[in-house]
C-alpha cells in the first residue's frame, strides 16, 4: 500500500466536504429538460443507424428479489431464467438468495451447472449482512474482512470476477476512509490470491460521494479494488440518519458521481425505477449517462437492475435492456 497516497488523502478530506456537499443536487438532470428537449433527444435514438453496443448486458438478481423473496423463484433458476425469459447471458448474484451456501460445494457445483448448460456467465456477487469494511471498531472490521472471505472463494468457484462489498461506517469523514481503506486493502490482498476483485458500490452515505470514494479506491492502491458504479445510489443523508428506511433529503449528483467513480469501475449497475411513454428512465437521462460510461473506455458488463412499482419485475427488467440497446447503439 502506498503510505503517502493514504496521508494524503485523510488529510485533504476535510477539505473537501463543503465543496463535495456543493455537487449534491435533489432534481435530476432529466426531469429539467423541457418537453422539446426531451422529445428531440427521443428522435435522434429512434432515428440513429444501428451498431454493435460498447459494452454487455448482464441481469442482476435484485431485478427478481420479488418473486425470490416470495420463493416464485429459486437461485438455482436465475442464469436459465435470464436467458430463456430475457435473452442475457451473464448474471450478477446476490448473496441473501443462497447465504448459507458460500461453502457448500454441491450447491455451488450444481450453480454452475446450471450456468454452464445454459451457456450463463457468472459475473459477480453482491454481498450484504457480513460486516462493513469501514468499521471503525478494529476487531468487528476485521471481523468484517474475514466473513467475505468465503464469498471470494465461492465467486472464484462460479467463474466471478468480483465480489460487491459495503464501505459502510459511522464517524467522521476522515475516520471512515481511513478505516475503509485499511478493510478494503486487507480484503483485496485475499482477493489477490484468488483473483477476484473487490469492488465498492455508491450503496448510501458516505459510499455514495463519488469524491470521497474514489479517494478510498485511489488510497487502498490494489489493482483488484475497484468501484461498482450505480447509477441511482446517490443518497447520501436521510432524514432519520438511517441506511435505507427513511426519506432521501440529500443527493450526491449522479452524473458528477459516476464521473468520479467509473475510472475504477469493474462493473456499473444499471438502476431503473420509472418509465416515460416512450421508455426512457425517468429518474437517469441514459442518454446523458452512458456517455460517461464510454468516455471512460469502459467496456465489461452493465447489469440491469430494475426496483420500481410501476412495471411488472419482468417488464422493468425487459423496457430497461431495450432502454440501453436503445441508447447504447444511438452514441
Amino acid at each position: 500500500m502506498n503510505s503517502t497516497n493514504r496521508r494524503e488523502f485523510i488529510r485533504t478530506l476535510g477539505l473537501v466536504t463543503a465543496s463535495s456537499a456543493l455537487g449534491a443536487t435533489l432534481l435530476d438532470a432529466c426531469a429539467s429538460k423541457s418537453s422539446s428537449e426531451k422529445a428531440a433527444d427521443s428522435t435522434t435514438l429512434a432515428t440513429a443507424p444501428n451498431k454493435e453496443l460498447f459494452f454487455k448486458i448482464s441481469l442482476a438478481e435484485w431485478s427478481l428479489h420479488r418473486a425470490l423473496q416470495a420463493k416464485q423463484l429459486d437461485n438455482l433458476d436465475f442464469p436459465a431464467k435470464a436467458k430463456n425469459d430475457f435473452g442475457i447471458s451473464a448474471v450478477e448474484y446476490v448473496n441473501q438468495f443462497f447465504k448459507d451456501k458460500a461453502k457448500d460445494t454441491g450447491y455451488l457445483t450444481e450453480l454452475k451447472k446450471r450456468c454452464d448448460d445454459n451457456g450463463v456467465t457468472s459475473v459477480l456477487i453482491m454481498i450484504d449482512s457480513e460486516g462493513f469494511m469501514a468499521d471503525l471498531d478494529n476487531k468487528k472490521r476485521q471481523q468484517a474482512v474475514e466473513n467475505h472471505y468465503k464469498w471470494i472463494d465461492a465467486a472464484k468457484f462460479l467463474g466471478c470476477h468480483s465480489i460487491r462489498v459495503n464501505c459502510f461506517g459511522e464517524g467522521s469523514r476522515e475516520e471512515v476512509a481511513k478505516a475503509g481503506i485499511e478493510g478494503l486493502h486487507k480484503l483485496s490482498e485475499y482477493g489477490q490470491s484468488a483473483g477476484i476483485n473487490v469492488i465498492v458500490e455508491n450503496h448510501g452515505g458516505m459510499s455514495s460521494d463519488g469524491q470521497w470514494l474514489s479517494g478510498v479506491i485511489t488510497a487502498v492502491g490494489l489493482p483488484n479494488c475497484g468501484t461498482l458504479p450505480d447509477f441511482g445510489n446517490f443518497c447520501i443523508r436521510r432524514e432519520k440518519g438511517d441506511m435505507w428506511n427513511s426519506k432521501c433529503v440529500e443527493y450526491y449528483d449522479r452524473y458528477k458521481g459516476v464521473t468520479e467513480l467509473i475510472p475504477y469501475a469493474k462493473g456499473v449497475s444499471a438502476k431503473t425505477y420509472d418509465f416515460d411513454a416512450e421508455g426512457n428512465c425517468v429518474e437517469t437521462d441514459y442518454a446523458k449517462m452512458l456517455p460517461i460510461v464510454k468516455k471512460a473506455g469502459y467496456t465489461n458488463y452493465i447489469g440491469i437492475e430494475y426496483e420500481g412499482d410501476g412495471l411488472s419485475e419482468e417488464e422493468g427488467i425487459r423496457t430497461t435492456k431495450r432502454l440501453l440497446e436503445k441508447v447504447g447503439m444511438a452514441i
